[in-house]
């Protein structure tokens, strides 16, 4: 018989700077660097719970904004299931950090990336650090020619020559939807929408 997963919550912890920072937390098990993250206490619900562990792990307080999404992997033989929220946090911190945590770094996304010990966490902030970054607006959202795959030069002139066969009227129109397909995603990332 299947195992039920463990479920567990965390956050994208960003510190306002000039260059935006992210929190990443060294176990003392295992000497291994990780998002702040935990298991679910009795009651609790996933974002309760985010708030709870971040706190515990990197001792700040911190506001919880958006969910960011959720990372799933294998873990002690069992699946791990672990909801993520962007969350913020100001000053510095509150209380100590809790006995399983050896320290708290604070890095620029970059940086943060290469610090996690895991490959699964390595990828899941590549992926939502950006958009963190940009819902809290410390990074501005690329536009989605820059965020999809990397285009040759042949096939941009080829979306460029097609663009120009556009009646202005048209243009127009691809010109609004671009925008506002954008101001929707930014809406919806501040959790306005």
């Amino acid at each position: 018989m299947a195992r039920a997963p463990v479920m567990a919550a965390g956050g994208i912890v960003l510190r306002r700077a000039p260059v935006p920072l992210v929190a990443v937390v060294r176990q003392r098990k295992r000497n291994e660097w990780v998002l702040p993250k935990g298991k679910l206490d009795d009651g609790e619900t996933p974002r309760e719970a985010a708030h709870r562990e971040v706190l515990e792990e990197t001792g700040h307080d911190v506001a919880v904004h958006e969910f960011l999404g959720t990372l799933a992997y294998q873990s002690g033989g069992r699946s791990k299931v672990v909801h993520y929220w962007r969350m913020e946090a100001d000053g510095g911190p509150v209380r100590k950090l809790m006995n399983d945590i050896k320290a708290v770094d604070w890095l620029t996304l970059d940086d943060a990336i290469a610090r996690l010990s895991r490959e699964y966490e390595r990828v899941f902030l590549t992926q939502i650090g950006p958009i963190a970054l940009a819902a809290a607006g410390l990074a501005p959202l690329s536009a989605p020619e820059q965020v999809s795959e990397p285009v040759s030069p042949l096939a941009k002139d080829d979306i460029h020559a097609s663009l120009q066969t556009l009646t202005p009227a048209e243009a127009a129109s691809v010109d609004e939807l671009r925008h506002g397909l954008l101001r929707k995603v930014k809406a919806w990332l501040r959790g306005e929408a």
